[in-house]
């Protein structure tokens, strides 16, 4: 039961941020289009199918890198804090190598999705679809 509140706890400490301020990119909100009304209460940048992509894709790139990225690591610190502490016992080391492993190929999983998703917007014809590391 403790292991599943520290969890849970956790959880909510990575997630907060994306609770407390619905922001996206660049200070453009979550939905960024429908936002913009002239004098005469007509909406001047109507959403559009471009607009939904770009919702996908940040969402996309959110739970990748805001959520999958910093829980990974602390599994990997956890495991290791597991394996140092074990005292040699080899039911400590086998659970630290479990969790290592557990924990590589859902990241291995969470990336593989990621390429996915990227490829299937870019088939669909959005255009910012990039590498995060080349934006």
């Amino acid at each position: 039961m403790t292991k599943f509140l520290i969890s849970i706890f956790i959880f909510f400490l990575l997630i907060s941020p994306a609770l407390s301020l619905a922001q996206g990119n660049e200070g453009t909100g979550l939905i960024p289009c429908g936002t913009l009304v002239d004098a005469s209460g007509k909406v001047t940048n109507s959403c559009g199918f471009g607009d939904f992509m770009k919702l996908i894709n940040w969402v996309i790139d959110f739970i990748l890198k805001k959520l999958a990225l910093p829980i990974a690591a602390i599994m990997f610190v956890y495991a290791g804090f597991l394996m140092v502490t074990g005292g040699g016992s080899t039911e400590a080391a086998g659970k630290a190598r479990k969790i290592f492993t557990s924990t590589a190929l859902g990241l291995i999983l969470a990336a593989a999705a990621w390429v996915i998703v990227k490829a299937f917007l870019s088939i669909m014809g959005y255009k910012e679809v990039g590498l995060f590391f080349m934006k």
